[in-house]
């Protein structure tokens, strides 16, 4: 059985950040909304409690038995879950007369095994606006900062950092969550992607046994990844689908069902391009495009899906992110979003879900990837829109912008992997804009459209910064899409960030 960890969610915006660093730390760990009910079995290792945007003393606070949670499995409490406990515990907590906002330098009061080879007046990131005014008894503490008393404490096995270690500018943060890990609660770290793989795979052939997956492909890694862990365990009776809605990137279609060839899965490629470019026909509204595509997309599938005889479950590409986000902390009402590609699938065929990535991050999904040997250029693929071209080609889709859209698209991005600029950017493509203006090209006069080229650097998607290309790599892409794409004579740059823009422009 796996060992795990489990973080209770208070609705820090740093909670993501702890799972992560536990991840790399080579422990599973699953975060959970703080108002749902822990099993306790021998696989759970220990339980963090992130911080929070709430005060402690605020009468809705979001709380929790943290006696009796410790009196199972150690616990590390973080920011608001170091105040929780002050507080539970007897202490007393009140509002600090200034916010305790930025970098601080840890003084080492006491040797302990969480703070083992962390070095005096390390930097700690502190982000709280409550203070612990007095701690309780029993407790001892650890360290301080210049005006943090009670920077870090414990009691036996229930530890507490007033700062946030999961955060980039905790210099040593990663090495105390690791401490946690390791030395108080007695994780192996043995939470690997080979280990991943073999028990996943194991998982997967008892819970499909005899029965057929159907599953939406997209040529993304996500749903790749996926397919390769369910065709690892049944093999041909994994049944995919890939789709040409008539707005994927210049040859993607066959560039991607060929790649599923080589790799080896059963997958299906079907033309429905002139379906689709029927259907937008008229369409201008940027919802109205996404919503001819989901239901033709649905409808499509399904048509397909039926052929495939005796098929009762449904796979999915659905990543942690998709599943955290759609869980809110504010209520156990809240629904798990469906996935982007296939959403209204389940409801209407009826299709048990299997989706073997459901706990797993981005990078995290890549990994699997390398160690299945799914070719590199798959992995490192940009995230693309599940109604691809079409919210990228503002007013109406035809299938003359598609094709211009593609081409300008197509030089782009080869460009950008050319100059060793593609891995540098989160996300990049062409947007063929609404707008015609007058060019000259040789001796005529031209009214031609203008594309607008938009790369991004980020580390989630969340927020996004504008990629600074260097002006010789976006004076040469210019010439190369005015030159060699006939209807396109301008082409502008977007340096918009996210926020206040999107990454999409629709």
């Amino acid at each position: 059985m796996t060992e795990k960890i489990l973080i209770l969610d208070f609705g820090s915006q740093y909670t993501q950040l702890i799972a992560r660093a536990v991840r790399e730390a080579n422990v599973y760990c699953e975060i959970l909304p703080y108002f749902q009910k822990i099993r306790y079995d021998t696989s759970l290792k220990g339980v963090i409690l992130s911080g929070s945007p709430y005060s402690v003393n605020d009468r809705n606070a979001p709380l929790v038995d943290i006696a009796e949670i410790n009196s199972h499995v150690p616990v590390l409490g973080i920011c608001y879950g170091a105040q929780l406990t002050a507080k539970q515990f007897g202490g007393r907590v009140a509002n600090s007369k200034k916010r305790e906002y930025g970098r601080a330098l840890l003084h080492i009061l006491k040797e302990d095994p969480i703070l083992d080879q962390v070095i005096e007046k390390s930097q700690v990131w502190m982000s709280h606006a409550d203070t612990i005014l007095e701690l309780p008894d029993e407790f001892d503490i650890l360290a301080t900062t210049e005006n943090i008393p009670y920077a870090a404490f414990r009691k036996q096995s229930l530890y507490c950092l007033q700062f946030h270690p999961e955060v980039y500018h905790s210099i040593e943060g990663k090495k105390i969550l690791s401490n946690f890990l390791v030395q108080i609660c007695g994780c192996s770290k043995d939470w690997t992607a080979a280990h991943f793989i073999t028990e996943t795979v194991e998982k997967l052939k008892k819970r499909i046994g005899r029965h057929k997956v159907v599953m939406a492909l997209s040529g993304g890694v996500d749903s790749t990844v996926a397919a390769t862990l369910i065709h690892r365990a049944i093999g041909k009776s994994l049944h995919g689908i890939f789709v040409d809605n008539g707005v994927l990137r210049k040859d993607e279609f066959e560039q991607v069902l060929a790649t599923y060839k080589q790799i080896g899965l059963n997958v299906t490629g079907v033309d429905a391009k002139k379906i689709f470019y029927k259907k937008l026909k008229g369409e201008s509204d940027p919802e109205g495009k996404r919503k001819i595509i989901g239901k033709l997309f649905i409808k499509i599938f399904s048509k397909e899906a039926e052929k495939i005889k005796g098929a009762s479950m449904l796979g999915q590409g659905t990543i942690y992110p998709d599943v955290i986000e759609s869980i809110s902390v504010h209520g156990p009402s809240a629904k798990i979003k469906s996935h982007h590609n296939v959403g209204g699938l389940p409801e209407k065929m009826h299709l048990e879900l299997v989706e073997p990535l459901r706990f797993l991050f981005k990078d995290e999904v890549r990994k699997i990837g390398r160690e299945l040997q799914i070719p590199e250029d798959l992995l490192q693929r940009h995230p693309f829109p599940g109604p691809g071209l079409a919210i990228r080609i503002l007013g109406e889709v035809t299938e003359e912008k598609v094709i211009l859209l593609q081409q300008a698209d197509r030089l782009f991005v080869q460009a950008l992997k050319d100059q060793g600029l593609y891995g540098q950017t989160w996300q990049a493509g062409a947007i063929l804009l609404p707008v015609k203006s007058v060019g000259v090209m040789g001796d005529e006069r031209t009214y031609e459209y203008t594309v607008a080229l938009r790369a991004v650097t980020s580390v989630d998607g969340m927020t996004a910064d504008w990629a600074h290309l260097p002006y010789d790599f976006l004076a040469m892409i210019s010439s190369e899409i005015i030159n060699n794409v006939k209807g396109i004579n301008r082409v502008v740059y977007d340096i918009s960030s996210k926020p206040p823009a999107t990454i999409e422009w629709e």
